[in-house]
């Protein structure tokens, strides 16, 4: 890899550190509500050493060792870098580092799924690890992985096959997609839930499904009874063994196992308790089906002054799709603005591009409420920042949304945080000003639709047992792709991530995005969110609204080309794949509605032009269009076409989009932001609990996580 490839892999410098503002909203809970918030901010951060397991295997030696230099010179780095020989610019450099890393949880990008690496010479880190025998101990023990990069496909997560990077296969080099495969479909046939567990594949043969509990057996059986060890009769596995192994993770489980419970015995009311007692359970012996119930609960448990979720929940990560990342989150209730959508949306969705076949037969309505995060713990992908998403549509099992109801979150300090300096490129000198006005507001209506009637709308037609189905078998939806009768469906056990596998992500993403676009196009939508007054206005407030929206994404697909990697010719961020996916049909709609504009061979002056008076004609009509297709294929288990039409959309190729762009695009590239998060306290003698925030900055960054860790 030559220099200006490996400068792609570099650390932001400086990151842009942003601080959590929650200390106002945290201070109207009562007592007992912020004992509540404190026991679950704790669960959720005992699941850290999760998170950097589930990222690199040198992720947890990188986090021993930047917190043991923070404890080895009590937070004076000066005084550190004076004793170790470092100058003023090594030091930065590993600080940077450090904030960065502490942003992503692990050493790579949680939003891109790549490594970056140091813009200091290594001789900066192990002079600054000789400091300390400890730091030492836990640097000698990253085997140079903080630095590596010869090996580039390494730089990147996905299947080992393709010669990336993934721990949710552990110590298996030689595991392949096909085995990968085979086991999700034999957990399947077996009714075996596959979020909280890794696939190991031993010296033996034999394959280990790593179980993540407190307990390291379960004598009174697991989800599928007590049975640990199968063998397997038919396909790719025939022969082979398959083992359950309990215990992965198990003393964090046992730490936030114990956290929980006591969270439980702060609870509100009896369905928060029960709530909590579920997921004691689950934790405690790896149940998923507890896990399950918790989610029945946490729907139930409408308009909490402290809400959160916890749990093996987000399945990006893992290149398969079906593993899900440690996540937990707790916040605080800001206000229900949001009632007035989703009393909306029974009216919004049936405009959407397709027939009542294709939707729920009700529409669940759901909470929908503003939050303030206290704590958010976990890698989940954002459009916004590095860490924490600006929205949560959960929980992700389709039994349960399709028949039970989701919840949905905005979290707003997250989306009014601002990174300072930050600069804009590829928005043209005359739209510059009603972008920086209206694209905070523009991406909030963006989010409520995105994740309320995105997430929340739309019917898997679906075979739930043998000759059970939720459809007219006799006489199938008409497909408006086709004309004719759909001719596919979930089968028993099938699911909408089992059956789209991989793609599943940026599949769900792109379907989301697009129907935020095609409702924002209904100016009684932007009433609701407090702009114009329901009629028609292109011009008007509404209409800058609109335009700001649409420039955003549109920019948004056009900065994605970032997360392309031109040597595996793959994404590395599945809402980096669907946003590109829309903007090329923006590019592809009729009457010129976008282009990207520019002078000089090289595209330095590229530019986004944006026909506002298109938007709803030509434009909205392009991304109907895209959305009817996907809807369709995804509704009816159609993922040979799904996959293949998603597919072509999100292709980006050597030639221009993945040579000139790209090259364009990583050279105005601006740092994420990264979140300084408060700590909470707890004083068992009275049962007060005291509220600390830090500085924004990369050294309170790091403060922030070693004192945590006290």
């Amino acid at each position: 890899m030559n220099a200006q490839e490996l400068s792609q892999y570099l650390a932001d410098a400086p990151p842009a550190v942003v601080r959590l503002e929650i200390e106002k909203h945290f201070g109207n809970l009562s007592d007992k509500q912020k004992r509540y918030a404190h026991f679950i901010s704790r669960a959720s951060f005992a699941g850290n050493r999760i998170v950097l397991r589930q990222v690199s295997p040198e992720s947890e030696s990188i986090y021993d060792f930047i917190i043991e230099l923070y404890k080895a010179s009590a937070g004076d780095w000066k005084a550190l870098a004076l004793k170790a020989g470092v100058d003023e610019g090594g030091l930065s450099g590993f600080l940077q580092y450090a904030a960065q890393f502490l942003g992503n949880s692990g050493n790579y990008k949680s939003f891109g799924d790549s490594k970056f690496i140091p813009r200091c010479p290594e001789a900066v880190f192990t002079a600054l690890a000789s400091t300390s025998a400890e730091a030492e101990k836990h640097y000698a023990a990253t085997n140079g992985a903080i630095f590596s990069s010869d090996k580039p496909g390494q730089l990147h997560l996905g299947f080992t096959d393709d010669g990336h990077l993934t721990t949710y296969y552990p110590d298996s080099p030689d595991i392949t997609k096909d085995e990968i495969d085979a086991v999700a479909k034999w957990s399947q046939s077996k009714g075996l839930l596959p979020e909280n567990n890794r696939l190991r594949k031993t010296k033996d043969g034999i394959f280990e499904l790593l179980i993540a509990s407190a307990k390291t057996s379960v004598p009174e059986g697991g989800d599928i009874g007590k049975e640990t060890e199968f063998m397997v009769s038919d396909g790719v596995l025939n022969g082979k063994t398959i083992k359950l192994v309990y215990g992965d993770y198990a003393p964090q489980m046992e730490a936030i196992t114990g956290y929980i419970k006591r969270a439980a015995e702060n609870a509100e009311n009896e369905t928060q308790e029960k709530m909590h007692l579920a997921y004691a359970k689950s934790f405690d012996e790896g149940s998923l089906l507890a896990f399950k119930d918790s989610q029945r609960y946490w729907i139930r448990d409408q308009g909490p002054m402290v809400e959160c979720n916890i749990g093996f929940i987000e399945t990006y990560r893992d290149p398969a799709g079906i593993r899900g990342e440690w996540e937990g989150f707790a916040a605080v209730e800001r206000t229900r603005a949001f009632g007035e959508l989703v009393r909306s949306a029974p009216d919004l969705i049936p405009l959407l591009p397709w027939s009542k076949e294709f939707e729920k037969d009700k529409f669940l309505s759901p909470d929908f409420t503003s939050l303030e995060v206290l704590t958010f713990c976990g890698t989940i992908v954002s459009a916004y920042c590095s860490g924490i998403p600006a929205g949560i549509n959960i929980p992700n099992y389709d039994d349960i949304r399709q028949a039970e109801g989701f919840k949905n979150v905005s979290l707003g300090n997250v989306l009014s945080a601002k990174a300072p300096n930050e600069k804009i490129p590829f928005i043209k000198d005359s739209d510059l000003a009603v972008y920086q006005k209206y694209r905070d507001a523009a991406f909030e209506v963006q989010v409520g639709l995105h994740e309320l009637t995105g997430h929340g709308c739309g019917k898997l037609l679906q075979e739930s047992s043998p000759g059970v189905y939720n459809f007219d078998h006799e006489n199938p939806p008409i497909s408006p792709l086709t004309g004719k009768p759909v001719t596919t469906w979930y089968k028993p056990g099938q699911t909408w991530g089992s059956v789209f596998g991989g793609l599943a992500g940026a599949y769900e993403e792109c379907r989301a995005e697009l129907v935020a676009m095609y409702l924002s196009c209904e100016f009684s939508t932007l009433k609701i969110f407090g702009f114009g007054d329901g009629s028609v206005d292109i011009d008007g407030e509404a209409g800058d609204i609109l335009y700001a929206s649409y420039l955003s994404m549109a920019r948004a697909g056009l900065v994605s080309v970032e997360f392309w990697d031109p040597r595996s010719q793959k994404w590395g961020q599945p809402h980096c794949q669907a946003r590109f996916a829309i903007l090329k049909s923006f590019l592809e709609a009729d009457d010129d509605f976008c282009e990207l504009e520019y002078q000089n061979e090289d595209l330095s002056d590229l530019t986004i032009k944006l026909d506002r008076s298109k938007i709803l004609t030509s434009g909205r009509k392009a991304v109907g269009d895209f959305l009817q297709k996907i809807h369709v294929y995804k509704s009816a288990a159609d993922a040979e076409d799904g996959s293949k039409f998603f597919s072509h959309m999100s292709n980006v190729g050597l030639d221009y989009w993945g040579s000139k762009v790209r090259n364009v695009v990583l050279k105005n590239k601006q740092p994420r932001k990264v979140f300084v998060q408060a700590n909470t306290y707890l004083d068992e003698a009275t049962g007060k609990i005291s509220i600390k925030q830090y500085e924004p900055s990369v050294e309170g960054i790091i403060q922030s996580w070693a004192e945590r860790e006290s």
